[in-house]
């Protein structure tokens, strides 16, 4: 590929490097918001850390390390057993999102000067830094925004793709 202005910012390895560098959320905060919107959704019933992982075909330690993590937070309770399993200890309408992402999220800087000291020549003079700053707490503000019980307001069409006999004790 020649590389122009046309072309400065296409191509398939551009683009291929762009998407890698994307804000995002990390697969564990990804897995945590299902595992409690699944939860949410059975309503109390028990439902397994297997059931989980075979819904959404997600490794059964990463949803171990997770529902340990939901519970120690005092987002799940744990049944232990035969018959045991997970549950929700609060209300769906009294989980923030916007909380649970940041217990979860390691760091939440989407460049390297929001983090650490040093990381860029312009850093203490740079404009962009603050600008970047403002505009990651605007996604957490936003996310503030949602609560749980937000999050499952398709109960019928959830529980349909997400409880069909998965339901411990069904």
């Amino acid at each position: 590929m020649v590389y122009n202005e046309a072309t400065a910012l296409t191509g398939p390895r551009v683009d291929a490097a762009l998407r890698e560098k994307e804000m995002r959320l990390t697969l564990y905060t990804d897995y945590t918001l299902r595992v409690l919107m699944h939860v949410a959704v059975a309503d109390g019933k028990l439902i397994t850390i297997n059931d989980i992982a075979k819904t959404f075909d997600i490794s059964r330690q990463h949803l171990m390390k997770i529902v340990n993590h939901l519970s120690r937070k005092g987002y799940l309770d744990t049944v232990r057993g035969h018959g045991g399993g997970i549950r929700l200890r609060r209300s769906p309408r009294d989980i923030n999102i916007g909380e649970v992402v940041r217990e979860v999220e390691e760091t939440l800087c989407v460049v390297g000067c929001l983090e650490r000291r040093g990381y860029c020549r312009i850093q203490r003079v740079c404009v962009l830094r603050g600008g970047l700053h403002d505009a990651t707490q605007a996604f957490l503000a936003v996310l503030h925004g949602y609560t749980l019980a937000d999050l499952i307001k398709p109960r019928r069409a959830l529980s349909s793709l997400l409880l069909s006999n998965n339901v411990a004790g069904v």
